[in-house]
């Protein structure tokens, strides 16, 4: 940056944080993003359902509603220059009753209203053509093909390396415990004993917005830690759907779903339970029953064999249900972006434009890099790649030909271009390679990888975590 004083500060780097700082990286202006855990993506965003939804669950008026179609549509040219993994798998809602077609109907006409494209409600013979392995129990439902599916966490990670790319700071481990505003700036401490300096902050801390808005003498609201709970299942089993399976929803929730993700897993639930602790990522088995319980209403196929993994997100669920997004009428130069669930995920980009627009109505000048980058190289992952092109890079770089994880089919050359990019610890090693995330979870390829860590970084082995802070892997030298 070109002073001691940043233009603009972002708390947070999960999709909207990061979303925001990318957009806003196209402009003159000195920028920080600011988060508190060790790498960026390992708040909320880490654990969602990885869905780009269509845009028919919310009604017209709603700020979720617009914000979703908007940002629905602005995938396809982020993923074209940023490369990170997206399909437009579409999405379905099976109805098992007369009495739900009713409310599939309601659902496609709220859709129509909302301009969501190719929208169409299915008979029975249509909606089994399109999953053939849904229960025969089904009567009917609907069918959004512009819906798609998503890795959440690479997307991140793609929007913070784009931003990088194009001047912004990106400071991890820095959790905002206290501010001071004079002179026309905020100074924002650090429970760490750092601090910077910032013009604007935008507040997008995801399920801790409601205490940092408080923190600056902003707006008063509340965020309610909603838990869902996930089944993770192996690849490749006979019955994995093509498209997002959805159950007709209740007044409280989307439902629990079937998820085909985009590398190939399958994805089930989540449940939607109010919880009192913002860190409670624990999972309970009569929670994790209800899952397979009601998924194997739509997919009767389901089995637990084929389960390799269970676990837990929490969605920042504000008061008002819907997006809390607006310029504080308390705190001076303070944006707020709270309360974004579902479905924030795919309204992140709407969202960047729309603070970008409340950001010009203050007065900030916005004016446009000559120089503004779009695209990242696309990531040479051998999975990925065809043999001819393989043996080139085995050519340049023969780490390429060493596989590391063998569930994933990750080599130890993608390994070390993810430290190489700052990402130290197991998870985000994992979130950011795939290492560790097939059926044996890590069980074959970690020690591998904390090897690898330890000669890329020098770090000991007892200083490599599972995902910083507290998380250590080891207190004992055994085996090193």
């Amino acid at each position: 940056m070109k002073n001691d004083i940043y233009d603009i500060c972002i708390i947070g780097a999960g999709v909207s944080g990061a979303s925001i700082a990318r957009k806003l990286s196209s402009y003159k202006l000195d920028i920080v993003v600011v988060e508190k855990e060790v790498d960026v993506s390992f708040g909320v965003s880490k654990g969602n359902s990885g869905i780009i939804h269509a845009g028919f669950h919310h009604p017209p008026n709603s700020l979720k509603s617009k914000l979703e179609i908007l940002g629905n549509r602005l995938f396809d040219t982020l993923h074209e220059e940023l490369h990170f993994p997206f399909k437009r798998s579409g999405i379905i809602v099976a109805a098992l009753s007369e009495e739900e077609m009713k409310t599939v109907q309601f659902l496609h006409n709220q859709g129509i209203n909302n301009g969501v494209i190719g929208i169409e409600i299915c008979n029975r013979e249509r909606i089994l053509q399109l999953e053939p392995n849904l229960t025969h129990d089904v009567v009917g439902g609907l069918y959004a093909p512009s819906g798609g599916i998503i890795e959440p966490y690479q997307y991140v990670f793609s929007l913070v390396e784009s931003a990088k790319k194009n001047g912004v700071d990106i400071i991890t481990d820095f959790e905002v415990t206290g501010q001071e505003f004079k002179s026309g700036y905020y100074t924002l401490y650090s429970r760490n004993g750092s601090n910077i300096k910032s013009r604007y902050v935008i507040n997008a801390a995801g399920l801790f917005a409601d205490e940092i808005s408080k923190l600056f003498n902003a707006e008063s609201y509340e965020i309610y830690p909603r838990k869902g709970e996930y089944f993770l299942l192996d690849k490749n089993i006979e019955y994995r759907p093509s498209r997002v399976i959805f159950p007709v929803p209740t007044k409280v929730s989307k439902g629990i779903l079937v998820v085909p993700t985009i590398e190939g897993t399958t994805l089930l639930g989540p449940t939607a339970v109010p919880c009192n602790d913002k860190f409670d990522l624990s999972t309970n088995m009569e929670e994790l029953e209800k899952v397979l319980d009601f998924t194997k209403h739509l997919v009767p196929k389901i089995s637990k064999r084929d389960i390799i993994t269970s676990f837990a997100g929490l969605r920042p669920a504000a008061t008002t249900e819907d997006f809390i997004i607006s310029l504080s009428e308390k705190a001076y130069n303070f944006i707020n972006v709270g309360g974004i669930q579902s479905p924030g995920l795919t309204a992140s980009p709407a969202i960047a434009e729309m603070v970008k627009d409340i950001l010009k109505k203050t007065g900030i000048t916005l004016i446009e890099k000559k120089n503004f980058d779009p695209y990242l190289e696309k990531p040479q992952r051998i999975r990925e790649i065809q043999f001819e092109d393989a043996e080139s890079l085995y050519k340049k770089d023969p780490a390429y030909a060493n596989i590391i994880c063998r569930c994933e089919n990750v080599s130890e050359a993608e390994i070390v271009n993810a430290i190489k990019k700052g990402h130290t610890t197991l998870d985000g090693i994992k979130f950011y390679t795939r290492a560790q995330m097939g059926r044996c979870q890590g069980g074959f390829c970690s020690y591998k990888i904390i090897k690898i860590i330890e000669r890329e970084t020098g770090l000991s082995p007892f200083e490599i975590t599972k995902r910083g802070g507290k998380s250590i892997l080891f207190k004992d030298k055994v085996g090193f």
